[in-house]
């Protein structure tokens, strides 16, 4: 079967394609998943650039989405026929977080799912939304479980409250749609003006060009009449936590999820602490926490927002496409 996988070299043109075996059937507890679609992520472009490393020979990607072609003894969740898409953590069911860092992590750990077929356990796949094509599916993994976790558990985001999204990625787009679904009122940043048009579209109340207003804490705090937002969904890193901080209300609520401009730099908490802030570090969520991310797309009528697609030959040039930061959501792959 075809597949990627990283190869020798440095950067994304360490991705080659090659043949797989056929994994065969099914043992019990497992299932047999046609892959069809993936979606590209931070931590994807982090192991297939080596900012993360993992072995030669790894399969990358950890979203993964296709149909059940087998079942083996023992499952009952899952029927031949079904959508499913592969969950992040392949350890972590429910609960408290399992592990640190990402050994368990389909394309970082573990294999990943740029190849044709997979067979693996049944708990490493949920259900998804209905009438979502394997791409739309294939987003939930990673973006959509984490900017849902992000809101409706960690902050526990409720109608009239303010919810400020930094930029226009994958998540923040699934962030975007989620707060305004729960009824909140949303600013986004952005240094592009066509974007911020289209997070408009989308429901925003409010946005901000980043570039043109580098003090955007300040700003945001205006439009919420020097109150603040009381949820910031901070995907940036050090670079702007400073100025999350500055547009968070008294005692609200910072998501720190990702480090697109760096983990390291001076970080005055001094805000934070008179505020009394709660900050809080998020990666993706539990096996659990998908199930339910799923039933909320579902009552929200939440449909992603793919940029492009790809083939999966085409992953080091879809790859390439992200790092130069022109997408709006998602980008996939498709075969």
């Amino acid at each position: 079967m075809r597949a990627m996988h990283i190869g020798p070299g440095e950067g994304v043109a360490r991705l080659v394609p090659t043949t797989l075996p056929d994994p065969g059937a099914p043992r019990a507890g497992e299932i047999r998943v046609r892959l069809h679609a993936s979606s590209l992520n931070f931590h994807d472009f982090g192991v297939v650039n080596g900012r993360i490393p993992t072995v030669q020979g790894r399969i990358p990607m950890a979203d993964g989405a296709g149909v059940v072609e087998e079942v083996g003894s023992g499952v009952s969740e899952f029927r031949v026929g079904e959508q499913v898409v592969s969950t992040f953590f392949t350890d972590w069911p429910s609960g408290p977080p399992t592990s640190v860092g990402f050994g368990s992590v389909a394309g970082d750990g573990v294999d990943g799912y740029a190849r044709e077929v997979v067979v693996a356990p049944a708990t490493f796949f949920t259900p998804v939304p209905s009438g979502y094509s394997h791409a739309e599916a294939a987003t939930i993994t990673t973006a959509g479980v984490t900017a849902w976790r992000a809101l409706v558990i960690d902050a526990s985001v409720q109608p009239g409250q303010t919810v400020l999204v930094l930029g226009t990625g994958g998540v923040s787009v699934f962030a975007l749609q989620i707060a305004v679904g729960l009824g909140a009122t949303v600013i986004v940043t952005s240094s592009s003006e066509e974007k911020l048009e289209r997070v408009r579209k989308l429901g925003a109340t409010h946005t901000v060009n980043y570039r043109e207003t580098p003090q955007w804490g300040a700003a945001v705090r205006e439009l919420t009449d020097g109150h603040g937002v009381d949820c910031t969904v901070e995907v940036a890193g050090m670079g702007t936590i400073n100025e999350s901080v500055q547009a968070t209300a008294l005692g609200g609520f910072i998501s720190v999820i990702g480090g697109l401009s760096g983990f390291a730099a001076p970080f005055d908490f001094r805000g934070m602490l008179f505020r009394q802030q709660r900050l809080q570090g998020l990666i993706v969520g539990s096996r659990e926490h998908q199930q339910r991310c799923v039933e909320t797309f579902e009552r929200l009528t939440i449909q992603p927002v793919i940029d492009r697609s790809f083939a999966l030959e085409e992953l080091r040039a879809a790859f390439e496409y992200q790092g130069s930061g022109a997408h709006f959501g998602k980008i996939c792959v498709e075969w």
